[in-house]
């Protein structure tokens, strides 16, 4: 299992977000899915870090997740979030920096390539890049870390059809190019379906159901 959580809790100002969470994230694709303010991007967060359970505990690669360390971890867990935030230049100098910051050879064309775009992207101004470019840079950025792991948090919510088709299709192309595992939070069953090998389904901060695609979301 990549992931394994136990009795996870947590909340925020006040407010349970999350409440009594068991269950496993195998290796592959899997999505996450429920309707706003179910804590679908709560416990993405907390898959590397950025967020600690009030209670409970998280195993990643059958280690306790906290004796990872936090930036090591990001690297290795990499979240794209739901929406872009480049730094100021090129896309190439987006990329080259976070391959720096996870002491990795940049390999530019490489990322690019994995997320869909051409080479010529790399020295593009990552402000002048429509939604779904960036979006795709975004990912192109995570990719030059070499992570294991792809944390999505609505990876498509901000575009139109065309780009949710070709932002999909590239995930599914990157599954088949190298060994990664995704984890996908959606509020599009159908998305999930598209996608997702393993789904966990959360409402009001409770897991519903989790398991194969295929039986929880016939």
């Amino acid at each position: 299992m990549r992931f394994e959580l136990r009795d996870v809790n947590l909340s925020r100002g006040g407010q349970q977000v999350l409440q009594s969470v068991s269950t496993e994230i195998p290796p592959g694709t899997t999505s996450v899915v429920g309707p706003s303010g179910a804590g679908k991007s709560t416990l993405l967060r907390l898959l590397n870090r950025l967020a600690d359970p009030d209670r409970g505990e998280i195993d990643y690669n059958r280690r306790p997740l906290t004796e990872y360390d936090p930036l090591a971890l990001r690297r290795e867990v990499a979240l794209v979030p739901q929406l872009p935030a480049l730094a100021e230049g090129s896309v190439g100098d987006n990329i080259d920096y976070a391959a720096e910051l996870a002491g990795c050879p940049p390999d530019c064309s490489r990322a690019l390539g994995l997320a869909g775009l051409e080479i010529s992207f790399a020295d593009r101004e990552a402000a002048k890049l429509s939604v779904g470019e960036q979006q795709r840079a975004m990912l192109a950025r995570a990719l030059a870390q070499n992570p294991q792991v792809l944390l999505l948090d609505e990876p498509t919510s901000a575009l139109d059809e065309a780009s949710r088709d070709a932002i999909e299709a590239t995930l599914t192309e990157l599954r088949r190019e190298i060994d990664i595992s995704i984890v996908l939070v959606s509020h599009d069953p159908a998305q999930a379906r598209r996608l997702g090998d393993w789904v966990l389904r959360l409402e009001q901060g409770r897991l519903i159901e989790s398991g194969p695609v295929e039986r929880v979301l016939t």
